[in-house]
């Protein structure tokens, strides 16, 4: 018998705490409370060494359903296109004229949050549409 486990989604980066609150608010998250014995985010980032100072941030779902994100720094930027994507529901279940508007009154809420809007993928009888859009550091995901 199977198991359901948590899963984290984890995104390579160069500004983890930049994308982190990037993602929050696209999808309502929050910066959870930071280990025990620090005041904040930042205190707890000071103790650690340069090297690995900024290097790493999360982001969680206050229900608690949504899987956690977490972003880490790292050397090289992107290059070429996901392999993987979050798919962001705000059209769940209206089609047409509705699920468009829909689709294009969040990606006017998301584009002055940094996100850039790459193309309509138009319904097509076996799909609806969908909008390709991209995070502040070129991740692609779409409005669905």
């Amino acid at each position: 018998m199977a198991t359901i486990k948590q899963i984290q989604i984890t995104f390579d980066c160069t500004e983890p705490e930049r994308v982190a609150r990037f993602w929050c608010e696209v999808l309502g998250y929050v910066v959870p409370p930071p280990p025990e014995g620090f005041a904040d985010w930042d205190a707890f980032d000071r103790a650690l060494p340069p090297e690995r100072q900024g290097s790493a941030f999360a982001c969680v779902d206050p229900s608690g359903v949504g899987p956690r994100l977490f972003f880490q720094r790292v050397p090289e930027g992107k290059i070429v296109k996901n392999r993987l994507h979050i798919d962001v529901r705000v059209g769940a279940g209206l089609v047409g004229e509705e699920r468009l508007a829909a689709l294009e009154a969040e990606c006017a809420r998301l584009i002055p949050l940094g996100a850039v809007r790459v193309r309509l993928l138009p319904a097509d009888g076996e799909n609806e549409s969908c909008l390709v859009m991209q995070d502040i550091e070129g991740n692609e995901f779409c409005l669905d």
